[in-house]
């Protein structure tokens, strides 16, 4: 899929506003549980126009409300864990760490699939692994469309917003605002190409789910995230993938995409690859 083809909205897939701006609105059931935002209309019901459609119908998404618990309430034990892990996470301003968090955090597909591309060996690219970078472009579609059903209902807040921190990402923080914060869109995608590219690339799989742990804890690094919206996003991802594999368009790209990988291995940059591993380091 050409990368043309993907909307600015999609190159943000974790900010609801600008990803939703078009989709009808589903009125909330349930009060939530902690302070939420005001934010977008839901897109759960139909695609917004003119963005590009998954391998899966909307209807065949995993349901988000049905698999997730509420997030945490105010004041209970385990959101006082969500503040201790954010404690815990917390990176000075311009850090190697706080750096590569802020990297994590752009979606645009020439460069997010890029973030794999150490741990796989590989690096996803338009014209020398085109199938390889649809497989990845279309799962990305799924997997960050499932999230929506409970972002749309509990719209949490999220943590830069709760405590006036600054984030990684302060050209998103309008955006953020009002975009629920559980479960974490930028999570469930790294947890999802990290499901995706370790069964391609199996003799890889340690590295490659190493760094879909890490590109969804730089949401914590970031600020943006809480600890459990994290986990949760990764949850949706391996529910997703799962379906996934019931398409039968998706496990024709799997297949090629497997045999793509076979006759070409465009390795990355040794030294992006040495900066990155710093990156990573939590020290």
């Amino acid at each position: 899929m050409p990368e043309s083809r993907y909307p600015v909205y999609l190159a943000a897939l974790g900010a609801a506003a600008i990803f939703v701006s078009a989709a009808a609105q589903v009125p909330e059931t349930d009060p939530p549980k902690q302070p939420a935002v005001s934010g977008p209309p839901s897109i759960t019901a139909k695609l917004p126009p003119g963005m590009p459609k998954g391998y899966l119908e909307l209807s065949q998404l995993p349901d988000s409300l049905a698999l997730l618990p509420a997030p945490p309430a105010a004041g209970s034990s385990a959101f006082a864990r969500d503040e201790e892990a954010s404690k815990a996470m917390a990176r000075p301003l311009g850090s190697p760490r706080f750096v590569q968090a802020a990297s994590d955090a752009d979606l645009k597909p020439a460069h997010a699939f890029q973030a794999f591309a150490c741990a796989a060996g590989v690096t996803p690219d338009l014209k020398l692994t085109p199938v390889l970078y649809r497989l990845m472009g279309k799962a990305m579609i799924d997997v960050g469309l499932s999230t929506y059903k409970a972002k749309d209902q509990y719209r949490r807040v999220r943590p830069f917003v709760m405590h006036g921190d600054a984030t990684c990402s302060p050209q998103d923080e309008a955006v953020l605002r009002t975009d629920g914060s559980y479960p974490s869109g930028h999570s469930a995608l790294g947890w999802g190409w990290a499901l995706i590219l370790s069964e391609l690339i199996p003799e890889r799989a340690d590295a490659i789910l190493q760094r879909g742990r890490d590109f969804g804890d730089s949401r914590l690094v970031c600020n943006v995230h809480w600890a459990s919206d994290v986990d949760a996003g990764r949850l949706m991802a391996s529910a997703t993938v799962a379906r996934l594999h019931g398409a039968a368009e998706f496990r024709s790209d799997l297949a090629s995409a497997r045999a793509e990988l076979a006759k070409v291995r465009n390795a990355p940059d040794a030294q992006s690859c040495r900066t990155e591993a710093a990156g990573l380091r939590l020290q």
